[in-house]
């Protein structure tokens, strides 16, 4: 099926066939007709499915021509993080820049100044939360939710593990009750289920099974490394192998940092990215390195902040400095590479002390690590 037989509003096919995108998910394909039709929605697809623009492209639609009100907002996504409120709002931002009358897109999210989003908040049409901030925008009388027409919640299962209910229920109280809802998460946990029963009215549920994911595209290696050599080997890799972009995960800010620099004494030009960081920093390394060909930025050290959502496009190699806390994370990070046809190479650095916990991961994951002993360099 095409986006041409969803329904979709010519000028959204347009942007759509500008990205070079021709047919839709599974996903986009069952949720746009009914989000069109003005259905609440229940959407369980893992992430990487395409679910942003599954709703994205009908609130657009749906929300043409309306013109909010100094502060009065007429679409409200709800999002975990401040990584994923800037990626949805440049999702949606791009899809609306194809109508006549572009609806006016913003981020908002903790960590930096509250100001400037305050300030801009008189043209906003669709904004994009976190629910600490909205919080505080909405006590602030910077932004009313009470004319609010669509809310969606992106990754519910992940704001609602990370303990933002207190703040989902405050946000729910201050948007009216007649309006359309559209619940997406990667599971269907508990929780997740509670909140539906609360929101959704009749919903159309959608549940999209995950399918198996191929690795055979990611090499993955393990090096049998001491602490003290951990850090040499790390550089005699990238070194050796003229590794140009690699994304380098760490289990701690403190870690990332002093990796970071490391690598930067030692003459391989590196950037890091963690939890501590702002906002704008965090954007400016995380561009740096994507267009490393320009910058010459080689690394980008991490925590697991970047495991999920983002993808760097062709990254030919991600490098375990430290194994994570768990197998799900070691798929996460790994299929950071290997992506979209583009052959990849996973690294993990293990110490004795992490040898039973990688032969875990190789259990739990049914994938296959080839371990091998310090390079003939350190005898």
């Amino acid at each position: 099926m095409s986006f041409e037989k969803l329904g979709l509003d010519p000028a959204l096919i347009k942007s759509l066939n500008d990205q070079n995108l021709t047919q839709p998910t599974p996903i986009q394909e069952q949720a746009i007709p009914v989000i069109l039709e003005g259905k609440d929605v229940l959407g369980i697809a893992k992430t990487g499915s395409g679910k942003t623009a599954s709703y994205a492209l009908p609130l657009l639609q749906n929300l043409k021509g309306i013109k909010s009100k100094n502060r009065f907002i007429s679409g409200l996504v709800m999002v975990p993080t401040r990584e994923l409120a800037v990626q949805v709002s440049e999702v949606i931002k791009t899809f609306s820049k194809a109508l006549d009358q572009p609806l006016i897109t913003m981020p908002v999210y903790g960590g930096v100044s509250i100001n400037p989003q305050m300030m801009k908040m008189n043209t906003v049409d669709v904004l994009v939360a976190t629910p600490g901030r909205l919080i505080e925008l909405v006590e602030a009388n910077a932004v009313v939710l009470k004319e609010c027409k669509v809310l969606v919640l992106d990754e519910a299962d992940k704001m609602l593990s990370l303990g933002f209910k207190e703040e989902m229920d405050a946000v729910l109280y201050h948007l009216p009750k007649k309006k359309q809802n559209l619940l997406f998460s990667a599971t269907l946990s508990r929780e997740v289920k509670d909140i539906q029963e609360g929101l959704l009215t009749d919903p159309v549920v959608i549940e999209i099974e995950e399918e198996e994911q191929d690795y055979s595209l990611i090499k993955q290696l393990g090096y049998r490394v001491t602490q003290e050599k951990r850090g040499v080997l790390l550089r005699h890799l990238i070194e050796e192998h003229d590794m140009q972009q690699v994304l380098i995960f760490c289990s701690s800010t403190y870690q990332v940092d002093h990796v970071n620099d490391k690598l930067n004494v030692n003459g391989i030009k590196s950037k890091a990215i963690h939890g501590k960081k702002t906002q704008g920093v965090r954007n400016a390394n995380l561009e740096a390195f994507k267009n490393h060909a320009e910058t010459g930025v080689r690394c980008l050290v991490t925590t697991d902040l970047l495991s999920r959502g983002i993808d760097i496009e062709f990254l030919p190699y991600v490098i375990n400095y430290e194994l994570p806390r768990s197998p799900k994370d070691y798929i996460h990070r790994i299929g950071r590479t290997g992506r979209a046809e583009n052959a990849g190479t996973a690294i993990s650095l293990v110490s004795k002390e992490e040898s039973n916990h990688m032969r875990t991961i190789q259990k739990k994951t049914k994938l296959k690590v080839w371990m091998e002993d310090l390079p003939e360099w350190n005898s």
